[in-house]
């Protein structure tokens, strides 16, 4: 799906991709990198057209989507501490001499 059929059918279920981001637990930058690309991957695609078929047929996807209970992703390649680049780091326990 293009990234502006996507947005469409977020217009159809009345979301704006800061709204569809927080209801599947992403950042809105997650989601808006993929306009570079021109596409969204398949399975935000079928989110989006299910959530806008869903708003145009009268039905609430807010109640079904708060029955599931899921986390939030953990970011890529975000720091954790005591580690660089995935790599676990030695604690030199360096001390200073003031």
């Amino acid at each position: 799906m293009t990234y502006d059929e996507f947005r469409r059918q977020l217009g159809k279920a009345g979301l704006t991709v800061k709204g569809f981001a927080e209801l599947i637990k992403q950042t809105p930058n997650s989601i808006t990198n993929y306009a570079t690309h021109g596409e969204v991957p398949p399975h935000l695609a079928i989110i989006a057209a299910l959530m806008g078929d869903m708003a145009e047929s009268g039905l609430d996807y807010r109640t079904t989507l708060a029955r599931i209970h899921f986390e939030a992703s953990k970011p890529r390649g975000g720091a954790e501490k005591g580690k660089f680049g995935g790599s676990k780091q030695t604690n030199l326990n360096l001390t200073s001499n003031s």
